[in-house]
């Protein structure tokens, strides 16, 4: 069958045909090229924007250098003389000599590099704590190649924060960012100076917010590549503003493998604006030890859902005993906020001004009350000695084997062994190239090695001169209370 359609009935389709496709792809999603150029961003304008305030930071120390050849060489020719009857071969007679000690003689030391940012533009920088920790001079240089002795305003371990300050004016500030918009998935950049190369860009994704590897801390967690020397750089988002300090790795082999984290800045400002105007930073402590609290017990004691921190011991004479805080009590709030794990307590009670009156919820066999509690101040800590002043035990110079994996060790003393809780063991004195990388520091304990235990240097190098030079060499060391493994593969 055939249908005749006439010119105008014709072109009158037509157009209703094109309408009707215009409309159908109106409706449709943007093709994937479109949405990619959407996504993927560009870090130019950033870099530009954020990099002129980002420094890099180097540290020396200086190290006491033996004085005593003149006597070692007075001892061998004495031994000559009773022995031989003659001197010591190519060794002049020398005249008596005055009864006076040798003055040790230091010598100054590259200690490591990290990175910075420029908080203000009258010169105050912020770092990581970790990076200016023992170091008897510090070196900070701008991006225009000037470079500056800093002076250290002030520390804090707890939170690996530290402030510096150099002389210079009309320097380019960060702007700082609102951690509390920070969301999962989004684009962020670091830069700063990875095994010391200045002023290296990497960018990736924020992966998980408020993450736990510490009492005073909730994490930011990126797989933006970081590597050692980036610490102490900033995180930077979308917007140019800085959202946190770069500070630590997850590493089996002390480079870059997917996870890094960050300090939330508006914990690093409250620091270091304690540090600026104090010196130190003042935390509170109510003196009890705390658990999880897991589901079984929440539910056999009529909690409900697992949450607080559950009560394991209160220190006699604490803020704690004396509120009437008991073992076993689950603590549900603390001033009003909530508890949701226990990690959330230290924070809570960490960030209030000693002296405070707060006010503590408990959960008491099967009901809560509260208790009003006086927050004491957490021991200050105390300044670490330069090396040239720590008394420590006499060490051999070290093998050629320790020396190839970057290690300066030395034995402990028992006052050392007291002050690390150990029984044994041997501490890092400077670890660089291959224990560097490997993540090991300084004032570390190595606790054994390939799975034997050590209790001084001359043990270490017997079981490392029986290793597998082939294959790394596996660390169990210690670093504050925590105790974790590192993989280290010596230089060659």
């Amino acid at each position: 069958m055939m249908f005749k359609i006439e010119g105008n009935t014709f072109r009158s389709c037509l157009l209703a045909c094109a309408m009707a496709v215009a409309s159908t792809a109106a409706l449709l999603p943007a093709t994937p090229a479109n949405a990619q150029a959407r996504v993927l961003p560009d870090f130019t304008d950033l870099v530009d924007q954020v990099g002129p305030a980002v420094v890099n930071i180097r540290t020396v120390e200086k190290v006491a250098q033996g004085g005593n050849n003149g006597e070692m060489d007075e001892e061998m020719q004495e031994f000559f003389r009773r022995f031989f009857g003659q001197p010591m071969p190519g060794v002049p007679r020398q005249g008596p000599r005055p009864n006076r000690p040798q003055q040790p003689q230091e010598e100054e030391r590259p200690r490591g590099v990290g990175s910075g940012f420029i908080l203000s533009s009258d010169g105050y920088v912020m770092t990581n704590a970790h990076v200016v920790d023992g170091a008897s001079e510090v070196l900070v240089t701008l991006p225009d190649k000037r470079e500056f002795k800093a002076k250290i305003i002030g520390a804090d371990k707890r939170t690996d924060v530290a402030v510096v300050k150099i002389d210079a004016t009309g320097l380019p500030a960060v702007k700082v960012g609102d951690v509390s918009k920070v969301r999962v998935g989004e684009w962020v950049m670091a830069i700063g100076s990875p095994f010391g190369l200045e002023n290296t860009v990497t960018a990736g994704i924020v992966s998980a917010k408020q993450r736990d590897t510490g009492d005073y801390l909730p994490f930011i967690q990126t797989d933006v590549a970081i590597n050692p020397g980036n610490s102490g750089g900033p995180l930077i988002n979308m917007r140019g503003e800085v959202i946190g300090i770069n500070s630590q790795i997850y590493s089996r082999s002390g480079g870059f493998m997917g996870i890094s984290f960050s300090i939330p800045i508006d914990e690093a400002i409250r620091v270091s604006d304690a540090l600026r105007q104090f010196g130190r930073v003042s935390r509170g402590r109510i003196g009890v030890q705390i658990d999880q609290v897991t589901k079984d017990v929440a539910e056999s004691i009529g909690l409900g859902k697992a949450q607080g921190a559950l009560v394991r011991g209160v220190e006699s004479g604490s803020p704690g005993e004396k509120a009437g805080i008991e073992p076993g009590d689950i603590i549900t709030k603390f001033d009003g906020k909530s508890i949701e794990k226990p990690s959330d307590l230290p924070r809570l009670v960490g960030n209030t001004k000693p002296g405070t009156k707060s006010l503590v919820t408990v959960f008491r066999r099967g009901s809560s009350r509260d208790l009003n509690v006086t927050i004491a101040e957490i021991e200050p800590e105390k300044p670490a000695k330069r090396v040239a002043d720590r008394e420590e035990p006499a060490n051999k110079p070290p093998s050629a084997a320790t020396k190839s994996m970057g290690l300066v060790l030395s034995d402990l003393t028992d006052i050392q062994k007291k002050e690390f809780k150990v029984k044994g063991g041997v501490k890092i004195d400077a670890a660089t190239d291959a224990a560097a990388r490997a993540g090991l520091r300084e004032g570390d304990v190595i606790l054994a090695i390939s799975n034997t235990e050590i209790a001084t240097v001359k043990e270490f190098e017997a079981v490392l001169s029986k290793s597998d030079k082939s294959k790394p060499v596996t660390l169990l060391f210690r670093r504050g209370d925590w105790a974790q493994y590192a993989l280290i593969r010596p230089s060659r």
